[in-house]
């Protein structure tokens, strides 16, 4: 019996592929679950032979047969559907099961699901003719099969399942053995590595499998001086241009089938219900798949194992090795096209049929890969001989797979013996350390498994072996490949991605005097803080921004649940209100939101906004004029320049849009369009209109001839109200001038109005506003378009619950307020300072315990303090320190001071100092600093 024990039947335990094929292979033993099988006892003590028994033949079955490791698979996956079945089974199946498999017993099975169920009844019937095959506790009264315990063996389709698992398995193994012979021929055939740079996934232009790949190959022949982006390309090599695509969709499709097979091993198997054969087509379309992607990796290999030894020319077995692929790619293609044919057929052995020749071509591929592999390891031997003048015998034996030097790396060169020395102008092929490693770990295993003469044919036999999963030397090598590639040191140069950006500490101390006031400014008018998750369900966030929903990012999934990081703070405070039932609430939320949007200068994919909305009822247009109010007051506080408030109503845009003939299932698109007027002259914006979206020239011109008007709130206003006004004919626009001019009145009490401008282009793709928008714009030197946004959203909260609650709100976008700040500073000539320290204690001498002592004195006293330990040569430098840190105050204490009982106190700007009694320098400390206020951020360049 195996030494490993896989139990099966356990609640919550999940049989994978990798215990399947282990038992198969018998690796592992089978042991079944106890409280499972003591379930099954209960579930069917009342069963009785009268009346249940099924009248089958015990003959055995005429070949073809499965193979032992097929059979056994079927036989591990039918023991695992007898324990979970939602039926009454009796624990002397799965038992007999588990006694054949770990006492190694043989059962042909014709190659069908039925087949395996027929063939373990037929086994159970012959069981009364020889009492000594029964398991332990199983009398010869128990031999016996029910009609409902066939049914459920049939329903397990155990053939398909568990051939499935032994190919998904075996298959898995081979995408990091595919990797690792592409990359040897890409070192030996000094491939152009241009061929592995594809554009981002997230871009949609390449697949994300596809892309890993690609990085894939590249970690693992960086630091190579072989290949090159700068290397010519030679005839064939588009074998090497299809390794991120071949092996992209080998790993899409092997994930793809694991799932399935993961799926249907552990499903429930019902019973007395023949269950049709489509159930698992799911699982058959998937081997499919992976069967193509299994013919395409192997078409690949095999050209790049030409190309090894044609351009090569490597003899010694190598053509041998060529030769003997060539009929296993032809044989591939036979193969390939065979399971499709009979894929189309509705027998009930096609499942079986299907899975056992994916089986049989993971095989086949893998001994593609073997040869590859051996053929690129003489080519580098090769190449090896040749840089070292042919003279060097352990550079020989490192191409017959030496585990003396096989790297090829440049720092394997420490390994040689002391002494020995290099002769002046002699080179060696220096390999990435990716593949340096891979081929010590292939060499190592050469080495040691060749007997007799050394040919890249042997090498080709030894690797197909060690290829194989049941090969336990196998873990060796992927073990090597995982830490390679999970390492990243060899990667490139550390980046974050595109469209996120790290605050710097001089940064960070502008952040936080902008929120600083931010939340002042919030908590002035009286709102609460609130926080909710960075991510929502998807549907939370869906239908709620137009066009721009494409722009949002999609979670994996993850338990079942589609989740979307936050694209604003808006959605996810409606959602709140909803899910809690508040219908007034006065809330401000700084946070982080998230959007796949065209990075630029300050427009970022991770950015902070700063939202204050006001939910509930209250008079008309009261909130709108205090949201407005807070804009104004958040721009004016944070002192960025000039800016201006545009403003526009919903209704009247949707008033005007009516007005010149718009159909109204397309006053949202075409409000996209117009939202671009700040971007895009008319004529690029009316272009859209006609080609894009479907509008007659006449209604964009109609449209042209009002939506480019803008100017003073007041103005505007009258002018839109004249008699002859157009908007006046529609009751919506009226109800919208209406509440403007409350609004306008309202603004001009308060002295907010110069700041606003009327502007009927002003348009907010977002689906959710209803009434008054608005957006301020800075009008500086520093180009970065909208620096806040919001609007009345009436229906928004209506949408996760029947009770409407009235908002408005306005977000901040302070990345672009940071952009605009910090080049403020560089046109001041500022400094930023990074820390607020306050004074920096300084002690002459090796006495730590001086310095710490007097360091928690000031912090004590609630100053900001830092401390240094120096001698007296060096006390300029901390001067120097201090002085560029903007540190306004230092302290000096050297020993004369210690005995006296007194500290220096230096003004750094005024470069001027002087004795204080020590126990007076915290209040003499505070004393300076109320007067001359040094926490501020800033500090003027000297």
């Amino acid at each position: 019996m195996a030494a490993r024990v896989v139990v099966v039947g356990g609640k919550g335990y999940v049989l994978s592929a990798e215990a399947i094929y282990n038992i198969a292979h018998g690796v592992c033993a089978l042991q079944l679950d106890a409280s499972a099988l003591e379930k099954l006892k209960s579930s069917s003590s009342k069963i009785t032979p009268t009346g249940q028994t099924m009248a089958l033949n015990s003959a055995e079955p005429e070949p073809p047969f499965l193979s032992l490791v097929e059979s056994r698979a079927a036989l591990v996956v039918l023991a695992n559907k007898l324990l979970q079945a939602q039926a009454r089974i009796r624990p002397i199946i799965p038992l007999f099961i588990q006694h054949i498999l770990n006492n190694n017993k043989l059962l042909n099975f014709a190659p069908s699901d039925s087949a395996v169920a027929r063939g373990i009844v037929s086994a159970i019937y012959r069981l009364k003719e020889d009492c000594s095959e029964l398991p332990p506790g199983i009398t010869k009264e128990d031999v016996f099969v029910t009609a409902e315990e066939t049914q459920v063996m049939e329903n397990a389709f155990p053939g398909t399942i568990g051939i499935s698992a032994l190919a998904v398995y075996s298959s898995s193994a081979l995408l990091v053995v595919a990797d690792a012979a592409a990359a040897l021929s890409c070192e030996g055939l000094q491939m152009n590595t241009k061929v592995l740079d594809l554009e981002p996934s997230s871009e949609g232009f390449s697949s994300k499998a596809e892309t890993d790949v690609a990085s894939d190959m590249r970690t693992l022949l960086f630091g190579s001086k072989l290949v090159s982006p700068k290397n010519l390309g030679f005839e064939g090599d588009s074998a090497f241009y299809a390794v991120p695509f071949a092996h992209g969709c080998f790993r899409e499709d092997v994930k793809a089938t694991q799932s399935k097979v993961r799926i249907e091993v552990n499903c429930t198997v019902y019973g007395m219900k023949k269950e049709e054969a489509v159930r698992f087509q799911g699982l058959v379309q998937s081997m499919l798949s992976l069967a193509v992607s299994l013919h395409a990796v192997g078409v690949n290999s095999f050209r790049r194992a030409q190309c090894n030894v044609r351009v090569s020319r490597v003899c010694d077995g190598a053509e041998a090795v060529v030769e003997a692929g060539a009929f296993q790619v032809s044989d591939l293609k036979e193969r390939l096209e065979l399971i499709f044919r009979k894929a189309v057929t509705d027998s009930e052995s096609d499942g079986v049929f299907v899975a056992r020749e994916v089986f049989g071509m993971v095989g086949q591929v893998r001994r593609v890969l073997a040869w590859e592999a051996a053929s690129a390891l003489a080519f580098l031997a090769l190449r090896e001989k040749i840089v070292g003048g042919g003279k060097s015998e352990q550079k020989s034996e490192t191409a017959n797979g030496s585990a003396e030097k096989s790297s090829g790396n440049a720092q394997e060169n420490k390994g040689k013996q002391k002494g020995e020395k290099k002769k002046k102008g002699s080179q060696e092929i220096v390999l990435g350390k990716g593949t340096g490693a891979v081929r010590q770990v292939i060499g190592q295993v050469i080495h040691r498994r060749i007997q007799g003469e050394s040919t890249p044919e042997k090498w080709a036999e030894i690797l197909d072996s060690f290829f194989n999963p049941k090969d336990l030397e196998l873990q060796t090598l992927l073990d090597c490949m995982k830490t390679i590639l999970e390492s990243n040191e060899t990667r490139r140069l550390p980046k974050i991605p595109k469209g996120t950006r790290d605050f710097r500490p001089e940064q960070m101390a502008i952040r936080e005097r902008a929120f600083s006031i931010i939340a002042g400014v919030f908590k002035r008018h009286g709102a609460v803080a609130l926080d909710t998750p960075v991510f929502e369900l998807r549907e939370t966030l869906m239908g709620k921004y137009g066009e721009d929903s494409k722009l949002i990012y999609d979670l994996a999934d993850q338990g079942g649940e589609i989740c979307s990081l936050r694209y604003d703070l808006t959605v996810p405070f409606a959602r709140y209100l909803a899910m809690y039932n508040i219908s007034s609430l006065k809330r401000y939320h700084i946070a982080r939101v998230y959007r796949r949007d065209n990075p630029s200068k300050g427009r970022y994919r991770e950015f902070y906004q700063c939202d204050f909305d006001i939910a509930g009822q209250y008079p008309s247009m009261v909130p709108d004029f205090e949201v407005i109010k807070v804009l104004t007051e958040l721009l004016d506080e944070l002192d960025i320049g000039d800016y201006e408030v545009k403003l526009n109503h919903r209704k009247l845009l949707d008033g005007m849009l009516e007005i010149c003939g718009v159909p109204q299932e397309k006053f949202r698109t075409i409000c996209s369009a117009i939202d671009k007027l700040d971007k895009q002259p008319w004529e690029q914006v009316r272009k859209e209109m006609v080609e894009e979206k479907g509008l007659t020239p006449e209604t964009a011109d109609s449209i042209g001839s009002l939506v480019l008007k803008k100017g003073r709130p007041l103005e505007m206003l009258a002018e839109l109200k004249q008699k002859d006004s157009c908007f006046l004919k529609h009751e919506g626009s009226v109800l919208a001038l209406q509440e403007l001019e409350t609004l306008f009145s309202y603004l001009g009490y308060s002295d907010s109005l110069n700041k606003i401008t009327f502007d009927l282009s002003l348009a907010r793709g977002l689906d959710y506003y209803t009434g008054v928008i608005y957006e301020a714009v800075f009008k500086g030197t520093t180009q970065v378009g909208s620096i806040a946004a919001g609007g009345r959203y009436d229906n928004l909260v209506g949408m996760f619950s029947g009770k409407q609650v009235p908002a408005v709100g306005v977000s901040l976008g302070i990345e672009r307020v940071f952009t605009i700040m910090e080049q403020q500073e560089q046109d001041r000539k500022k400094v930023i300072r990074a820390t607020q320290t306050e004074v920096l204690a300084v002690v002459l001498g090796e006495d730590m315990g001086v310095a710490v002592k007097l360091v928690s004195e000031l912090w004590a006293g609630k100053l900001k303090a830092e401390f240094a330990l120096t001698s007296s040569r060096k006390i300029g430098k901390q001067i120097q320190n201090a002085l560029e840190s903007g540190i306004p105050y230092m302290l000096i204490m050297g020993e004369n001071e210690l005995n006296k009982g007194l500290v220096i106190l230096k003004d750094i700007e005024a470069s001027k100092q002087e004795e204080v009694p020590r126990d007076q320098i915290v209040d003499e400390l505070k004393r300076r600093l109320n007067a001359s206020n040094p926490s501020d951020v800033y500090t003027t360049v000297q």
